[in-house]
């Protein structure tokens, strides 16, 4: 990695107000922490607000920006690609949010690369999303990020129906179809649910707290032990 690029890494590692050590920012560099210190100092001497001291911690002040990015064609492709693909298929927030991303990224791109934005001829039609799945998506993203629980009526491939109480963990999109990962607190097992077959979702009653064996690493996990060796 070029020097440039770990010191642009360093300032997108710190913002957000999070304190990071120097130990954090070399395992995810690859480098010694000696070279953290030096490009910390370094930041800091060039005008970045960066706080903290060594064996401690640093974090970025509020209020700092990044000058314009320049991007390759290749990146700018796979930006607007990956937000009209959004806008298509994501929940109404995120199509809200993926528009307000194109928006951002031509403004930033000076006149060559904005052209080729433009020229990118890649799209995602999505009749299939109707709004009441598009605010679906939103909930439950927005139940996974605060780890609400929810009681769900929910009807099988067989179109047998049952009630369950379940830890929204995560959303999976399989091209057509949005999925919710959840523990699943009637079978005590992780559970995959289609958007589609969710008939009505309300409160499941106080928030819940990660629990070993029941977050989405360990799902993760069980998928990685139940797949068949090559």
């Amino acid at each position: 990695m070029r020097r440039a690029d770990r010191l642009f890494q360093i300032v997108q590692y710190l913002r957000g107000g999070r304190l990071v050590t120097a130990a954090t920012l070399a395992e995810r560099l690859e480098v010694s922490e000696r070279t953290i210190y030096r490009d910390i100092a370094d930041l800091q001497a060039s005008g970045v607000p960066i706080d903290g001291e060594a064996g401690v911690g640093y974090l970025l002040r509020d209020g700092y920006d990044l000058p314009p990015l320049m991007f390759s064609r290749d990146e700018i492709v796979s930006l607007v690609a990956g937000a009209r693909l959004i806008r298509a298929w994501g929940g109404a927030a995120m199509a809200r949010a993926a528009e307000e991303a194109l928006v951002k990224i031509e403004a930033v791109l000076p006149d060559p690369e904005r052209d080729r934005a433009k020229q990118t001829e890649i799209h995602a039609f999505a009749p299939e999303m109707t709004p009441e799945v598009r605010t679906r998506i939103d909930e439950l993203e927005r139940a996974a990020e605060e780890r609400r629980r929810l009681k769900l009526a929910y009807s099988d491939a067989e179109a047998r129906q049952t009630e369950r109480v379940v830890r929204p963990l995560g959303l999976w999109f399989w091209g057509k179809v949005w999925t919710l990962v959840a523990w699943c607190e009637l079978r005590n097992d992780f559970r995959i649910f289609r958007l589609d077959r969710i008939a009505r979702m309300e409160d499941g009653g106080a928030p819940f707290r990660p629990e070993r064996g029941k977050t989405l690493a360990d799902f993760y996990r069980a998928m990685e032990d139940s797949s068949p060796c090559p």
